[in-house]
């Protein structure tokens, strides 16, 4: 047994697989308030996020102005709702890492409850986006 042990140790491991081939796709929103929006899939969150900023500044938004509100990894299906507060102020609400869309359109249709939020004078799904980034929805 002993002489199993040593030779065990003695023997190469198998290659491993670097970590950043074991990572998987994320996705990153950015959003500014009222004024413009960001979305990136990346292999890291700082590629996906730095991606996403870019969007939102080219969508007009400042650099300063946008703010990150979601990293998913994996990415998942991802769904985007746009809210309005009674008061006028409007905002989207981003939930990522889903496992299926049929989950997602329901996490979106329980956001938009108006029994659980009643301040809210609209909220509707205005985009899916499946593991890879995509919108999934026309326009």
């Amino acid at each position: 047994m002993r002489a199993f042990l040593i030779l065990a140790c003695l023997a190469p491991l198998p290659a491993l697989a670097p970590l950043s081939a074991l990572a998987e796709t994320g996705i990153a929103f950015v959003q500014a308030p009222e004024m413009s929006s960001g979305m990136a899939v990346g292999a890291s969150p700082a590629e996906a996020i730095d991606a996403a900023m870019a969007e939102c500044v080219a969508g007009g938004a400042m650099a300063e102005d946008c703010i990150v509100t979601n990293w998913c990894s994996p990415a998942g299906w991802s769904v985007d709702i746009f809210a309005q507060h009674r008061e006028g102020l409007h905002w989207h609400e981003v939930v990522c890492g889903l496992p299926t869309r049929a989950m997602g359109e329901m996490v979106a249709q329980t956001l938009c409850d108006r029994g659980e939020r009643p301040d809210l004078i609209e909220c509707l799904l205005v985009q899916v986006y499946d593991p890879e980034g995509v919108p999934q929805m026309e326009y």
